[in-house]
């Protein structure tokens, strides 16, 4: 049985159908010693060179999906020329093939991001054609209605063509700072930016909160990664109709998400939209947590402001949810 070149290296996890499509466009790859050509059909049992180095077609033993935080400053790209941080520095160690990253998110954009070591899977779960949702909380500075809410659901003309929102609710917030949950189906270019620009308001916020059944919950933190578990890895292939063709690899690593709710807990929702949900179970309680104990010695909490959105007359900072401004105590 014989097999499109680009699927079998994507499956053998060393990149993304795409990725593979534009090494044999560049003439990086070789099949036994010939300049490969897209559509080319092989079996497995070649001698495949890239960049006239030897790759192993055969599939990883076992198959990893993390659930990345990506915090705003990071780039979704292996290497960058201006020398900016990117996702992949913070990633564990591959024994064969590397991480693949299911879409990307922009250089200001947080949230949850997927890599797995299976190029194919990745493929499946970024096609047009799977249309799965992709779901993000916004934090929008101006004055919105209606009927520009009624146009985003409806369709939008952008420069690449129409788009829309297949769902959209409000998340709360004060003032001209609020958010808002919206969910698609495609991945362009900053969509979501483009859709609320497109009425005349600005995105000083955006976080991506769910891909597919994969929801960013309360853990990992920003900057921080964790294993996929068995049953998620599951849903995944099933999302992507694929059937699971190895085992799925457990790791030291990987942390058990809580269950699904109605607001997903790591995105704005509730009584303080810009605020997280949760804290980490493993930080040590504070002076601040002590004095509501009652412990002695314990500082005194002072009186703190309200966080989250606000309704100051120009857009707020990029500081991320769960920021507090506090006061001192009154000097006696």
């Amino acid at each position: 049985m014989t097999e499109r070149l680009q699927k079998v290296l994507a499956r053998a996890g060393l990149g993304s159908r795409r990725e593979i499509e534009g090494w044999i466009s560049a003439g990086r790859l070789q099949v036994d010693g010939v300049p490969a050509v897209l559509g080319m059909q092989i079996t497995g049992t070649e001698t495949i060179l890239l960049d006239g180095k030897p790759v192993s077609s055969a599939p990883p033993a076992a198959v990893r999906v993390i659930a990345y935080h990506k915090p705003i400053g990071e780039l979704t790209t292996r290497k960058d020329p201006e020398g900016r941080p990117t996702v992949f520095e913070h990633l564990p160690h591959l024994r064969e093939g590397r991480w693949i990253s299911v879409g990307r998110l922009d250089f200001n954009t947080s949230g949850l991001l997927l890599l797995t070591n299976d190029g194919e899977l990745s493929n499946r779960l970024m096609h047009p054609a799977q249309a799965l949702e992709r779901e993000y909380a916004v934090r929008i500075f101006g004055e919105v209605d209606g009927l520009m809410l009624e146009r985003m659901l409806t369709g939008v003309e952008l420069e690449d063509g129409p788009a829309r929102f297949l769902a959209l609710r409000d998340a709360g917030g004060q003032g001209a700072n609020r958010w808002y949950h919206v969910v698609l189906t495609e991945g362009r270019n900053r969509e979501v930016r483009r859709l609320w620009e497109s009425q005349g308001v600005q995105v000083n916020r955006l976080i991506r909160v769910r891909y597919g059944p994969i929801e960013l919950g309360r853990r990992p933190p920003a900057g921080k990664w964790r294993e996929l578990t068995v049953d998620e890895v599951r849903a995944l292939y099933q999302t992507a109709g694929m059937p699971v063709p190895r085992p799925v690899q457990p790791t030291k690593a990987a942390t058990t998400p809580r269950a699904r709710t109605d607001k997903p807990t790591g995105a704005p929702s509730g009584k303080h939209p810009g605020r997280s949900a949760a804290r980490p179970a493993d930080r040590q309680p504070t002076s601040r947590e002590d004095a509501r104990r009652g412990k002695p010695g314990a500082r005194p909490e002072g009186p703190r402001s309200g966080a989250g959105s606000s309704s100051r007359s120009g857009p707020q900072s990029e500081s991320g949810p769960g920021s507090r401004s506090r006061t001192r105590p009154r000097q006696r």
